[in-house]
Order: C-alpha cells, then structure tokens, then sequence
C-alpha cells in the first residue's frame, strides 16, 4: 500500500519490511518450541485451480511443501488437506487424488509422518457428509499416511456442525481399508466419489451438534444412528468391508 507522501520505492521497502517482521516472528516461535522439545505440526492447504494449477502441479507443490515443512521448519508431523478452489473442501475427485499421490511419493521414499484434515461439503446426521469422510479416509489409508485428522463437516466453516459420528465413520473406513489392494479401493472411490460428487452444489445442510447429539450424555441420537447405519450399508454394498 503506498501513503500519500511516499515514493513508490518507499512504500515496497515499508512491505518488504513488515514481511520481515512476520517471518521472523515464526522464526522466533519455532525456535521456542525446538528449545521446548515441543511436537511441531506444519499445516499447508494447496489450492486445486488456483495459483497452484491442476491436478498434476499441486501435486507437484503439495510434495514441496511436505518437504519444506521438516528441512525448513523441524516439523514432526505434516497435516496436509488439498482444497478444491471452486467447493472449498478435501473429499472432491481432484484433491483426493492430489492428496493420495502426494502421500504415495512421500511414503515410498521416506520415514515421514504425515497427516490430513478432512473437509466435507455435507453437514452432520446426513448421509453424503458419512460418505464423503470414508472416501477420504480409504484414500488417505491406501496412500500411506499415518494420521487423520477430522472430520470437519459442512466445510468446517459453519459453527457447532461437527461430531464425533464424523470421526468415527472415518476410524472405521481406515481400519476396514488397511490391507485392501489399492486397484481395489480405486474401484469402490470411484463408484462412491461418483455418487456424491453430483450433489455439490445442493449438498444437505444436516444439522447443529445439540440436534444431533443428546448434550447431557454425549451420545447420538437415533435418527443419526439410522443415517450412520445407511451409509456403512452403502459402504459394505461397494465392496468395503467395514465392521461397526
């Protein structure tokens, strides 16, 4: 931003300044948390169709940025989650397949730990947002990665719209796809994929925590045991051998 007064030079050398301060403020941080012995987790979410490009090329900088995060920055664990530009969410065809390659690059040639946040259109107590976090979870398994972090419903952007339903469906489609031939989860994420992807532009909204959830016990509600039960049917269906 250049200020009445200044030369144009002067306002570029005030920016460059002000980025030099916030680089080494987490400069500074990530010294302290070394000296600490503190767990560090890197987090990077690289955009598909934007700055990025497609497919090919976040991939391409989905894999830099792993990298950088455990030369540059001493992380112990790196949380991933490509987010489609147009949807804002991790479980589209584009960035599941960014993400999956990315993990299988990195997986085959290091010791690693990697991570990836999960963000569904859908929201709780609806079928899509169930089979939309065991898409991701069965590709994240397939791929490599250690640790899976979700699940965010409804984009992760709307208040009290994530349960622990979420995560479990997530536990479930991880530890039902360990083991399984990658050909083979291809084919069943390509008939789930298939099935939802259609539905994002009028994905179902579901519900708040306290309308999916009995708030005293913590346990949820019959109506969205039901909607759980459909959705692992709908899994099992697809060939996915999921157990609870």
């Amino acid at each position: 931003m250049q200020y009445a007064g200044q030369k144009p030079w002067e306002a570029h050398e005030c920016s460059q300044l002000n980025e030099l301060k916030i680089d080494m403020t987490g400069l500074n941080m990530l010294s302290g948390w070394i000296t600490n012995g503190d767990m560090i987790m890197i987090e990077q979410m690289p955009i598909f169709g934007g700055y990025c490009g497609g497919v090919e090329e976040t991939a391409i900088c989905d894999v830099a940025t792993h990298l950088a995060s455990f030369a540059l920055f001493s992380g112990n664990f790196h949380l991933d989650g490509p987010i489609h530009i147009r949807w804002g969410i991790t479980t589209s065809r584009e960035t599941l397949q960014i993400a999956a390659h990315t993990a299988a690059a990195i997986d085959a040639n290091t010791d690693l730990l990697l991570a990836n946040q999960y963000y569904p259109t859908a929201g709780p107590c609806t079928e899509m947002c169930l089979l939309e976090t065991a898409a991701q979870a069965m590709s994240d398994t397939a791929s490599g990665r250690e640790l899976l972090s979700g699940s965010a419903a409804a984009k992760g952007v709307v208040q009290d719209k994530t349960t622990g339903m979420e995560a479990r469906i997530m536990g479930e489609a991880a530890i039902a796809t360990a083991g399984m031939k990658v050909s083979d989860v291809n084919e069943i994420l390509e008939k789930l994929v298939s099935g939802y992807e259609k539905n994002y532009a009028n994905a179902p909204a579901g519900k708040t925590f306290r309308e999916c959830y009995d708030v005293l016990t913590v346990k949820p509600t019959a109506e969205y045991l039901q909607v759980y039960d459909g959705a692992v049917k709908k899994l099992r269906d697809l060939g996915l051998d999921i157990k609870h």
